[in-house]
C-alpha cells in the first residue's frame, strides 16, 4: 500500500521523502508512514479543491439554469435580471453570459461592441435598459463559431467572473449554459451563488434534464429557490382558446417530487419570441402585458427566497 501511494505522489510530483526514506531504511514505524501518507494525501486533496471567492462589488449571484437547451432559459434570464431592476428602481443589476459557445444576451439585450478597459486593464460591462451586460459575444465576431476545448472555455469563463469591473450590484444574474458540465460545476464552486433557478418546460425530456440540474446543485450545495414553467400555454389569438402543447404541470410535478417550489408560469406566447429577437425584452417593451407581469411575479418570489446579504 505505501509502495502505491509513493507512485501516486511521485506521478503528482509531490516530494515523498517519509514513506520513502521509511520503507528504504526500515527505521520508521508502519503507522508513522501511514501518518506521513495521509498528511501529503490531504495536503495533495486540499489544493484540488477550489476556495470560493466573492466577485468584487457584487453582493448576491443569481444562476439561471436549465439542464436541457431550447427551454427558453436565456429569454427567461434576460427578463428576470430586468423584472428585478424593474420591481425595485433602488436595485443594481447585472447580467453575465456565462454560455460561451452560444452567447445570446447581445441580440437580447440589443448590444454591440467591445467593453473597454479600465485602468486596472478590466473590462467594462456593455449597458442597456439600466443592466449592466457581459458576454463572449462582445469579443468576437457575431458569426463566428467558438471552436475551443474545455480548458480554454474554463479560462474564458474566468475572465467573464473576475477580469470585469461590475462597479456595485445587488444582483448579478448568470445566464447558465446548458447541461451539467464544467461551466456549471466551476462557477458554483469557485464563487458564492445566493441561487439557482430552473427553466424548463412541461415537457418529460425536458424535465428528466432539469431534475439533474436541480440535483447538480445540491451536490455543490447551492440553494434552489425553485422552478420555472416555461411555455406553460398557448392561448390561440383569435379563438382565446388553451392548448398544452408541451404537457400540463409537468413542472409542478417535478417540483413536488423534490421539494421545491415553483416560482411561476411562463405562457408561450409570440410576443415573448418577438421582443427578445429584436432586443426589446417584453419586461421593457411590454411592461403591462400578462408575459411582463408573469416575469416580475417571478423576480418577487426568487427575492422573497434569498437569503439578506451581509451590510
Amino acid at each position: 500500500m505505501a509502495a502505491a501511494w509513493c507512485r501516486a505522489l511521485r506521478a503528482a510530483r509531490v516530494p515523498c521523502r517519509g514513506a520513502c526514506a521509511a520503507s528504504s531504511s526500515g527505521s520508521a514505524s508502519s503507522s508513522s508512514r501511514d501518518e506521513v501518507l495521509q498528511d501529503k494525501r490531504a495536503r495533495i486533496l486540499s489544493r484540488g479543491l477550489p476556495k470560493q471567492k466573492p466577485i468584487e462589488g457584487v453582493k448576491q449571484v443569481l444562476v439561471v439554469a436549465s439542464g436541457k437547451g431550447g427551454v427558453g432559459k436565456s429569454t427567461a434570464a434576460v427578463n428576470i435580471a430586468l423584472a428585478l431592476a424593474a420591481n425595485d428602481s433602488k436595485k443594481e443589476v447585472g447580467l453575465l453570459d456565462a454560455d460561451i459557445y452560444g452567447p445570446s444576451i447581445p441580440k437580447m439585450m440589443n448590444l454591440k461592441g467591445n467593453p473597454e478597459l479600465t485602468p486596472k486593464n478590466l473590462m467594462r460591462p456593455l449597458k442597456n435598459y439600466g443592466i449592466a451586460c457581459m458576454s463572449m459575444g462582445f469579443l468576437i465576431d457575431e458569426t463566428a463559431p467558438v471552436v475551443w476545448r474545455g480548458l480554454m472555455v474554463m479560462s474564458a469563463v474566468e475572465k467573464l467572473l473576475r477580469q470585469v469591473d461590475w462597479g456595485q450590484l445587488d444582483y448579478l444574474v448568470i445566464d447558465m449554459p446548458p447541461g451539467t458540465g464544467d461551466v456549471q460545476l466551476s462557477i458554483s464552486q469557485n464563487i458564492p451563488v445566493a441561487g439557482a433557478v430552473i427553466i424548463s418546460t412541461p415537457q418529460d425530456v425536458a424535465l428528466l434534464d432539469a431534475r439533474k440540474g436541480a440535483e447538480m446543485f445540491r451536490k455543490v450545495h447551492v440553494p434552489v429557490l425553485g422552478l420555472v414553467q416555461n411555455m406553460s400555454v398557448f392561448q390561440c389569438p383569435k379563438c382565446k382558446h388553451e392548448t398544452h402543447i408541451f404537457g400540463a404541470d409537468g413542472v409542478r410535478d417535478l417540483a413536488k417530487t423534490l421539494g421545491l417550489d415553483v416560482l411561476g408560469d411562463i405562457p408561450l406566447h409570440v410576443n415573448i419570441r418577438e421582443t427578445c429577437d429584436s432586443g426589446q425584452p417584453v419586461v421593457i417593451s411590454q411592461p403591462q402585458s400578462d408575459a411582463a407581469k408573469a416575469y416580475l411575479k417571478i423576480a418577487m418570489e426568487i427575492v422573497r427566497r434569498l437569503q439578506v446579504p451581509p451590510a
